[in-house]
């Protein structure tokens, strides 16, 4: 018998949930990755992710292959061995793309701050001045915290010294307005699980004229499959065969992008920012606190300490198993604490918060502590009136 998944409500750091429009998509027949009919598919897949990002770079795409390969495509042309790479940690995925960076030969200066807190701007503009900077990197939405970054004046540190700016926005793209000429972000990548609402399994990245001419300078050429040279010539005009392009992915993001446009990046923002304050209101009377105040986190995911005396597993599976709700755990030295809840794309909905905060109150209460539901419910509906 083929397998038939269950119908879990993906409320956790990522895959989101998909629309019908989505899935029909990935189910369209096949075409070559060179069929004439495929090729304006891709182009305008490409317009769609440059609107995204707020970029008129030549070279946008998305590379097959989750986040994580657009972060090493990023590191693979910026990074050579001995440039001096600034990068902001302050979560799981900063601390990623640090170790991508050393792996890449970069002397790697790391900037801290602890998990669940903003990045400290000063300490980041005192570290690309004190010495040659080839790249300053960060995380923009950190999913392992639920922190959000302020990009403005990193990257106008970064401008003022020289060096290049890259940004991992696998969480922030199509979840809140980027606009990443004008604050002069040179390179970025991102994912398609998240905000975007399509399956994983590509990685929209761009690259600044600025940033390609670094990466086609290098003293040794990257991986093949990540050399920026070759996927110019598919990705651009002349269309020339680098490597097979996923086409019901390709397909897949098409929808979705369809459908941030159909909605507007602005209105799209809006809804993101509603539900997150709809759940929020509604986690006190179960005795929940979100770990970031509101100023510095995240609209699409919320990370949430547990009171006293709850076993995180034992959380999430009742959710899982009772209520067929996924969400995140903890990561790093969160472990254990915290649990994490994605409201993404697709799943940024005030139904989706109103059953994921019941069966939390249902959760608690399982597992001995007690909590308001009723209450829970009208403040996350009042919240959101």
């Amino acid at each position: 018998m083929p397998f038939v998944p269950p119908e879990v409500l993906l409320l956790g750091p990522g895959p989101s949930p998909t629309s019908p429009a989505v899935r029909m998509a990935q189910s369209a027949p096949l075409l070559g990755h060179l069929d004439p009919a495929f090729l304006p598919v891709l182009e305008g897949v490409q317009q769609s992710l440059r609107t995204l990002f707020g970029t008129q770079n030549a070279l946008t795409l998305p590379i097959a292959g989750t986040g994580t390969a657009g972060m090493e495509l990023l590191v693979a042309n910026l990074v050579e061995p001995g440039d001096r790479v600034v990068l902001g940690v302050h979560g799981v995925f900063g601390q990623r793309f640090a170790e991508a960076a050393r792996r890449a030969g970069g002397d790697v200066v790391e900037v801290r701050a602890e998990f669940g807190h903003s990045l400290a701007l000063e300490a980041m503009e005192r570290a690309i001045a004190a010495g040659p900077t080839r790249l300053v990197g960060v995380v923009h939405a950190e999913t392992s915290t639920g922190v959000l970054t302020d990009l403005k004046p990193i990257a106008a540190a970064a401008r003022a010294h020289g060096a290049l700016f890259a940004v991992d926005c696998v969480t922030s793209l199509a979840g809140v307005g980027l606009h990443f000429d004008a604050l002069g972000v040179d390179a970025a990548f991102s994912g398609t699980q998240k905000c975007l609402s399509a399956p994983p399994g590509l990685s929209p990245i761009t690259f600044s004229p600025r940033a390609l001419a670094k990466a086609q300078a290098r003293r040794n050429p990257p991986p093949f499959y990540f050399d920026t040279r070759l996927l110019t010539g598919y990705f651009g005009p002349d269309r020339a065969y680098h490597y097979t392009a996923p086409i019901s992915m390709i397909y897949a993001i098409a929808a979705a992008l369809d459908e941030v446009a159909a909605e507007g990046m602005a209105a799209r923002e809006t809804r993101h920012r509603r539900v997150a304050a709809a759940l929020r209101a509604g986690l006190e009377p179960l005795g929940l606190v979100p770990l970031v105040p509101v100023p510095e986190a995240t609209p699409m995911l919320t990370t949430i300490r547990y009171p006293d005396g709850v076993d995180d597993k034992a959380f999430r599976a009742h959710l899982r198993q009772v209520h067929e709700i996924e969400v995140g755990g903890g990561l790093g030295s969160l472990a254990g604490k915290v649990f994490r809840v994605g409201l993404m794309g697709h799943g940024a909905r005030l139904p989706n918060v109103l059953r994921a905060l019941a069966a939390f109150g249902d959760a608690l209460g399982a597992l001995g502590h007690r909590a308001d539901l009723g209450a829970a419910l009208a403040a996350a509906r009042a919240s959101h009136a």
